[in-house]
């Protein structure tokens, strides 16, 4: 229980806080929404610009569908709980006529029109994907690891589901499974591919090996935050799907360790880091100062709050419902 609490988001207490939140009156957040916003003069500004324009890339102003439905249509639902408290945890600061497209879920394709997703691909044409931090308790959990690098066993672990939508997985496994050098299972027992079961094993387990598998599933990998969190290096190829995370920022053999795509040169790379443990050590601290800046709840807040106002402004609401009134310097378009 311990180790849960230290390695782990406690997903009772995450719904216990926003269940008691919704008893909070809309109109004391629309009321705090200008003092928030103002409170960019308290952050690095060209810090706070980068990250909005990096979410929402937006840059020609076009109005949403006329069907699309109002803020205060948005509604609690039983599959989609997470994604409705942390969405909601920043659109009740907006008037409830202004409109936004949501899709939840894992998001795998560039929306035909302005969309507020989790997950899109890492592309040059993804401007109608605009990221907000979405399912976070579980993909933004961080880990306190206490283990030294040096004291870990010189292999590579993966758990993880695999179905047949982990393409990715699969190819992996059908390769490694029974490699010396990888300790690898599926944690789920539905599945064609029962051959690779193996029970769950704990962040604490997943800490005692030097190198952690961060394999994309149907869209990314959920272990990356809190593997990048720790004293392991995590191993994967390039990413190929992004969400708040800025996965498209991570450099490869500085952030993690890059393995090809076709997977080909994992034991050769095992080996060099095996032999070069201060380049371990490098990258597990550019790791670790890359989850640092996700840490500050309330500039994580300022920013989402950001990319969702200048969402309403390239959407072109603001011209019918007065947002409200602010301090210039928050205006931030590229």
């Amino acid at each position: 229980m311990i180790g849960f609490k230290i390695h782990r988001n406690i997903k009772q207490l995450y719904y216990v806080v926003n269940g008691f939140k919704l008893l909070v009156p809309n109109f004391i957040y629309r009321r705090l929404l200008t003092k928030r916003l103002n409170s960019l003069k308290n952050f690095d500004f060209e810090y706070i610009q980068s990250r909005v324009i990096y979410y929402i890339k937006l840059n020609i102003k076009n109005e949403l569908p006329e069907e699309t439905k109002p803020l205060k249509n948005l509604r609690l639902q039983k599959k989609q709980t997470t994604y409705f408290f942390d969405s909601y945890a920043i659109t009740r600061h907006f008037r409830p006529e202004f409109k936004v497209i949501f899709k939840f879920g894992d998001v795998i394709d560039v929306p035909n029109v302005p969309t507020v997703v989790k997950s899109r691909p890492i592309t040059d044409d993804n401007e109608n994907s605009v990221l907000l931090k979405l399912n976070k308790v579980r993909h933004f959990t961080y880990t306190k690891d206490t283990r030294k690098f040096v004291h870990k066993k010189n292999m590579l672990i993966g758990r993880g589901g695999i179905s047949d939508h982990k393409k990715k997985r699969i190819s992996f496994y059908n390769r490694y499974f029974n490699h010396p050098m990888c300790d690898l299972g599926q944690t789920n027992k539905n599945s064609k591919y029962h051959y690779w079961y193996k029970k769950k094993i704990s962040i604490e387990e997943h800490l005692k090996y030097k190198f952690i598998l961060c394999l994309e599933g149907i869209d990314v990998s959920s272990n990356l935050k809190w593997v990048m969190s720790s004293n392991s290096v995590a191993v994967m190829p390039k990413p190929t799907m992004e969400t708040w995370f800025m996965e498209g920022r991570l450099i490869p053999n500085y952030h993690y360790i890059e393995i090809k795509k076709d997977y080909s040169d994992l034991e050769e790379r095992l080996n060099y880091y095996i032999e070069n443990p201060k380049e371990c050590m490098e990258i597990i601290r550019n790791a670790n100062r890359y989850v640092d800046q996700f840490r500050d709840n309330k500039r994580e807040r300022l920013i989402s709050l950001l990319v969702l106002k200048k969402y309403f402004e390239m959407t072109q609401q603001t011209q019918h419902a007065h947002l409200n009134q602010t301090n210039p310097v928050i205006k931030i378009l590229p």
